[in-house]
């Protein structure tokens, strides 16, 4: 097995302290480099003479905006022979359960197929068509298990080991942190936000996760095993305590309702509404920041703001969705108001705001499915969370509930960290 990092030099790319007094602090403030910057300055040498297929969407760009597609075709140093769009297309244009379709890019002419939802054998046959010999990842995550980019990427990797091919990961920052919280997704909860067993918030990059899945998950798969060549270009500056607005970085939105670094610090947890029958956001300014439902009234944000919890504060607030649940009809309920970043734990916020939700109003409810409350199994990765609910548990006993969890998660992940800092 290879894994090269691309950091020779990386260090004189940091930008100096202005003023004396900041010296003692000069390598906290070095300027962050993702992984596709690192190669970039590398003059792209780890793709040199393959033929190379990129599963990217708009966050894929370099410090001068340009993504990372479009400088490599112009570059003329690297042979792109098919881009893979994920979830919302290649350029982004798509709406959350959208695509962009097969269509060739109309800037570089690069045949661009829709891998959203693609399993492994879709991935084998679109590389196969395509002559793909090495496979690029380069994709914002934002650290929560249901957000499915790394599901694609799991998928992409195991049509790497069927065909042969190269997989070589851009990294980025984990914008919420290398924290690990919340629950494992057990047996019998795997789904399309959560194909196997790890932490609703994993705290890894996701160069970190695929050496865990590689080393851990690729091998069991049927036709499965270890990858032939998996290369994770590192990033360089980057420490697991830091987030993302401290990294220096511009934030390009991951998804359309992912506008800025505190709805990924928020949504965690938060994304738990998409299971009710509360709004979350959606088709607001402020998605899974904004929570709430025509029957909600002031009692809420007021019953939250009471209990102190670290890092956020309640607004009560009216809004009226445009799309989703509840568009264009009146909703009352709140926004969660982030005070102190570093100290927010989405997920136990958002089990208080469920909590409280199901004591003040007789019509919260989950959203309508069959069986009723699936969802939220799925999310949370196990019917645990539901039936504690149901039976009255608070806030308290639920969060405590999983704790044995994130401190084995916290331990297993271990080996495959690249970054140094925070473990929990």
């Amino acid at each position: 097995m290879k894994r090269r990092s691309l950091l020779a030099g990386a260090g004189a790319l940091a930008a100096a302290p202005l003023i004396d007094v900041q010296a003692a602090q000069a390598v906290t403030h070095r300027k962050v480099l993702t992984g596709a910057e690192v190669l970039a300055q590398d003059g792209w040498r780890a793709l040199a003479g393959q033929k190379v297929g990129v599963i990217s969407n708009p966050t894929g760009i370099l410090s001068d905006f340009t993504h990372i597609v479009d400088t490599m075709h112009a570059s003329g140093q690297v042979d792109v022979v098919a881009v893979f769009g994920p979830e919302h297309g290649f350029r982004g244009s798509a709406q959350a359960g959208g695509s962009e379709g097969d269509h060739v890019d109309p800037r570089t002419g690069i045949m661009v197929y829709d891998a959203y939802g693609a399993n492994a054998d879709k991935f084998a046959r679109l590389y196969a068509q395509s002559g793909v010999e090495t496979v690029v990842f380069d994709i914002q995550d934002v650290g929560a298990r249901f957000y499915t980019y790394i599901w694609t990427m799991f998928e992409a990797m195991l049509a790497a080991v069927r065909t042969g091919a190269r997989f070589v990961v851009l990294d980025r920052p984990n914008p919420v942190g290398g924290y690990a919280r919340g629950p494992m997704l057990k047996p019998g909860y795997t789904s399309g936000v959560g194909k196997k067993q790890i932490l609703q918030q994993h705290g890894m990059t996701v160069g970190e996760l695929a050496r865990m899945f590689d080393a851990e998950y690729l091998p069991l798969e049927p036709n499965g095993g270890r990858l032939r060549d998996l290369e994770v270009i590192e990033l360089s500056n980057w420490k697991r305590d830091q987030l993302y607005d401290d990294t220096g970085l511009p934030w390009v939105m991951p998804s359309p309702n992912m506008p800025t670094p505190d709805t990924a610090l928020l949504y965690p947890g938060l994304c738990l509404f998409e299971a009710t029958n509360m709004s979350e956001g959606r088709g607001t300014t402020r998605p899974f920041e904004l929570i709430g439902a025509p029957y909600v009234d002031h009692r809420w944000a007021q019953a939250l703001q009471a209990k102190n919890l670290p890092g956020v504060a309640f607004r009560e607030a009216y809004f009226t969705p445009t799309i989703s649940k509840n568009a264009n009809v009146l909703c009352a309920g709140l926004q969660v108001q982030i005070l102190d970043p570093h100290r927010v734990e989405a997920i136990t916020v958002a089990t208080h705001l469920i909590v409280e939700a199901r004591k003040l109003y007789p019509g919260f409810t989950w959203r309508a499915e069959n069986p009723p409350g699936r969802w939220i199994d799925l999310l949370t990765g196990s019917d645990r969370f539901r039936t504690m609910l149901l039976a009255g548990a608070t806030a308290e006993q639920i969060v405590a509930a999983w704790q044995s969890e994130t401190d084995a998660w916290t331990a297993r992940r271990a080996k495959y960290l690249l970054y140094k800092g925070a473990h929990r």
